[in-house]
């Protein structure tokens, strides 16, 4: 049967994830910095307080680690917790909530408590926001056993994985982007969920594998399009879930397209396009035609100048040139 589809920005996807999560299990409810009387801070939460009353979705002071623990007790108590952050790059205050208790519940508990709570908001550069507001941590949070990590901007794949992240048993690390909030994607009215820990083959191709997540899919999309002009034919891969990793996905495309290049918003060093280019040659050495190649943010903290901020990032151009030279069109 064919699931009548609208379009919807990000924010809204999100916002009908969580209310449908909140009308279908009481114990879960949203809390975080302007979530209630402001209609949260990009508005994701926009009507939520009117529906769910001020004891489901709760303003919290300017307080990172203190709501981020509120949050994890909450959790090991037999509720389902929502925590909004501003931006992820305020969530550093919260670290040791997130690392030392959230994501070592279990283990540290014989298995006898688990955690089962969500950790959502914005993550990356935003425009002219400067270093300290412009960093991406899904590497960060990826090298955390016990942690779950998505990533992603797509609004139907938001909706899906965050109902799955809210129903999880373990905690889970939510990845979006300030910047894509308004972005269009076509949703189901049925509900739907979709697994965590499966990438997506957004375009197929033959000649060239491009893996890349959260906003960069917009180069990686950009790029095969470039491409596609010249002859290229690039299979494009939404990894979606940073932790766990679908390799299976990766891999297979690899055997097919014999070469590699991943687009990602991270620095350079222990990335996730480090972990990536270890597995694929450990488990697909044979297949490559060409070393794998990566672009990643500069190795360097963000400036504030638009022409700083450009260079910072990966783009377009720098893509379609390194496919190039993976395919020996250029050196």
């Amino acid at each position: 049967m064919i699931k009548f589809m609208r379009s919807i920005p990000l924010r809204q996807a999100l916002r009908e994830a969580m209310e449908e999560e909140m009308r279908r299990d009481e114990r879960v409810f949203l809390m975080g910095e302007e979530v209630a009387l402001y209609n949260g801070a990009y508005k994701v939460s926009q009507g939520m307080l009117d529906e769910f009353g001020p004891k489901r979705v709760i303003d919290t002071p300017i307080s990172e680690l203190g709501f981020a623990a509120i949050g994890v007790g909450a959790a090991t108590n037999n509720t389902r917790p929502i925590v909004e952050f501003m931006t992820w790059n305020f969530a550093q205050l919260a670290l040791d909530q997130i690392v030392n208790h959230a994501a070592k519940t279990l283990s540290m508990s014989g298995g006898q408590f688990t955690c089962p709570i969500v950790f959502r908001g914005p993550n990356g550069s935003a425009g002219q926001l400067g270093a300290q507001h412009s960093q991406a941590f899904e590497n960060w949070y990826a090298n955390v056993p016990g942690l779950k990590v998505i990533s992603t901007i797509d609004p139907y794949d938001a909706k899906g994985l965050m109902k799955s992240a809210i129903r999880d048993e373990d905690p889970v690390v939510f990845m979006e982007s300030e910047v894509a909030y308004g972005d269009l994607g076509d949703v189901p009215e049925e509900e739907y969920l979709i697994p965590i820990g499966k990438a997506d083959v957004k375009r197929e191709g033959t000649d060239v594998t491009i893996v890349s997540y959260n906003k960069m899919m917009k180069v990686a999309f950009g790029a095969a399009e470039e491409l596609h002009k010249e002859g290229i034919s690039a299979e494009v891969i939404d990894l979606r879930t940073i932790r766990p990793l679908d390799w299976q996905t990766i891999v297979e495309s690899v055997k097919k397209t014999n070469r590699l290049v991943i687009v990602e918003e991270q620095w350079p060093f222990a990335s996730i396009s480090s972990e990536i280019s270890y597995r694929v040659q450990k488990e697909a050495f044979d297949y490559l035609d060409a070393p794998i190649r990566r672009i990643c943010s500069a190795d360097a903290n963000m400036h504030y100048a638009p022409n700083l901020v450009a260079l910072h990032l990966p783009d377009v151009a720098r893509t379609v040139k390194l496919v190039k030279e993976v395919m020996y069109m250029v050196k």
